[in-house]
């Protein structure tokens, strides 16, 4: 009878795609990991732009080194800083008091003139001397918003050459005149939404 001829041994090899298949899983894993914080990453971004346009006020101080009258320029008054800081405290007050559920306001301040005029001395303290001559004067443009829409915008000029006249005792705070007559603007544009003359 024949013989059978030898039977050659093979090495048994573990499966490639075993391998790459473990590759694709810790690849999925990294790309599923990156695009969770991509997408967070968006969603703080997009919240923070809604939040940001749902705001009730939207205030901007628009080239305020070119304002008329802001700051003492005589070195003994408020800074520039300091007068748009607390004019940015008014703003928000009266915003806040006048605005009602719905509504927003976008303001960009475009000029602002303090009441009165420093008045050099021979000390080094310099006074603001406030007559009815030099009214506190702003220069605003502005849109009123509600559920989105625009029902009111204008650029106007928000002066008062009677301002002394409206003076309280006792109103002495800082920039009372100015709040006054931002108060009596926001009553008629906002509250009431008159539109500017002329």
């Amino acid at each position: 009878a024949g013989t059978e001829p030898p039977r050659r041994r093979t090495r048994t090899q573990s499966p490639r795609w075993t391998a790459v298949g473990d590759a694709d899983r810790g690849g999925t894993t990294i790309m599923r990991s990156f695009v969770r914080r991509v997408s967070a990453a968006l969603l703080v971004l997009v919240l923070g732009q809604s939040a940001w346009a749902e705001a009730p006020l939207a205030l901007r101080f628009v080239a305020p080194e070119r304002y008329t009258d802001a700051e003492s320029r005589l070195g003994s008054g408020p800074t520039l800083r300091a007068t748009l800081g607390e004019l940015e405290r008014i703003f928000r007050d009266l915003a806040g008091r006048t605005l009602r559920p719905g509504q927003s306001l976008a303001i960009d301040v475009l000029d602002v003139d303090l009441a009165g005029i420093e008045l050099p001395g021979a000390g080094t303290t310099v006074p603001r001397v406030v007559t009815d001559a030099g009214p506190p004067r702003f220069r605003l443009r502005y849109a009123l918003r509600e559920n989105g829409r625009v029902v009111q915008e204008a650029e106007e000029t928000v002066t008062d050459i009677n301002f002394l006249l409206r003076t309280r005792p006792g109103g002495q705070s800082a920039l009372y005149n100015e709040r006054e007559i931002l108060a009596d603007w926001f009553q008629a544009r906002i509250a009431r939404r008159q539109p500017p003359r002329g």
